[in-house]
């Protein structure tokens, strides 16, 4: 069975896990209405299943300090998700690479940091969770410490340097629900997101369009019934960030958690219509070109990709077929 990888993207405590975390305990509800199957493997299915009751939890205090978010990964480890028709055997396997965010820290050993590089190298798309309140408030005056910009740009100059195939970027704001809840703030983050990493963005237009970066905003409300409330700095300097359930009996309730599945897909079924032969994709000829059941249901559930609002195609809407 062919291999889809895609790196989760980010320092340690940005989100990488929780976003995984909702995206997993979206997919059935979203998928369910297609005939596609998206199925975990035994491994990846008792992880996810572990931190899903981690960020439950995080429910049951009214105020919550610190970073909303869940158990870092010590290492690099694999998510794996077998994609196909309902009630036949997948035909592909989607790999979420997620990877301990202290690999990024100056002491970390080359080994770990040569590890992520690969990994970029390797992957059709690119998930970057982005830390919403760190961008935000204080005029982002955390932005560089928590999100670290400037170090993402320089992995991908050094993994996309010579580009061969179309990639897909997913800039994904979480923790965002305090800024969704007009369109004023929400145009305020999609703005900031866009200046925040502005370097990057200029970096993936200097490679041309062809082949290319295909690269859009997906806010996704990780909890979905938490507001962040205040930053309180200590003596070090060090920012404590508190967040607030929007009432007391509030449940976990992601919002839009499967909209970067949607786009990933979005992106493989343009690439399988592209007349060109990019030797990175082959595969994905493969895998559709003889099952119209299975490009249909992929089709569908692509259609699902939100493009106004508070979503935005930065960049290679050619690459995605919307």
């Amino acid at each position: 069975m062919q291999e889809l990888k895609i790196t989760m993207l980010g320092a340690s405590g940005v989100g990488k896990t929780t976003l995984l975390t909702a995206m997993y305990e979206q997919f059935e509800s979203n998928i369910g209405n297609t005939n596609l199957q998206l199925t975990p493997d035994d491994e990846s299915a008792v992880l996810l299943q572990e931190r899903l009751i981690e960020l439950k939890e995080l429910l049951d205090v009214f105020e919550a300090r610190g970073q909303i978010g869940i158990t870092p990964t010590d290492r690099i480890r694999s998510f794996t998700f077998g994609l196909g028709k309902k009630g036949t055997a997948p035909s592909l396997q989607l790999c979420f690479h997620d990877y301990n965010g202290e690999y990024h820290n100056a002491n970390a050993s080359k080994d770990d940091k040569e590890s992520v590089k690969k990994l970029l190298m390797e992957s059709t798309a690119v998930l970057i969770p982005i830390d919403a309140p760190s961008l935000m408030e204080k005029n982002g005056k955390f932005h560089e410490r928590i999100n670290r910009p400037q170090l993402i740009k320089d992995l991908f100059k050094i993994a996309y340097r010579e580009l061969d195939s179309p990639r897909l970027v997913i800039f994904a704001p979480v923790k965002c629900e305090k800024y969704l809840v007009n369109s004023k703030t929400a145009k305020e983050l999609l703005e900031k997101v866009k200046s925040g990493y502005a370097p990057l963005l200029d970096y993936f237009n200097s490679l041309g369009s062809d082949p290319g970066v295909a690269s859009v905003i997906t806010p996704v409300q990780t909890v979905g019934s938490v507001v962040f409330s205040r930053i309180e700095v200590d003596s070090k300097n060090n920012p404590h960030f508190y967040f607030r359930k929007i009432r007391h009996d509030a449940e976990y309730s992601p919002i839009d958690s499967e909209q970067p599945l949607r786009y990933i897909l979005s992106f493989l079924l343009k690439l399988h219509l592209e007349s060109r032969q990019w030797q990175f994709f082959n595969f994905i000829r493969d895998w559709l070109k003889l099952d119209t059941h299975l490009k249909k249901a992929v089709n569908e559930f692509a259609d699902g990709c939100k493009t106004n609002g508070n979503f935005t195609v930065l960049k290679g809407e050619k690459w995605l077929n919307i």
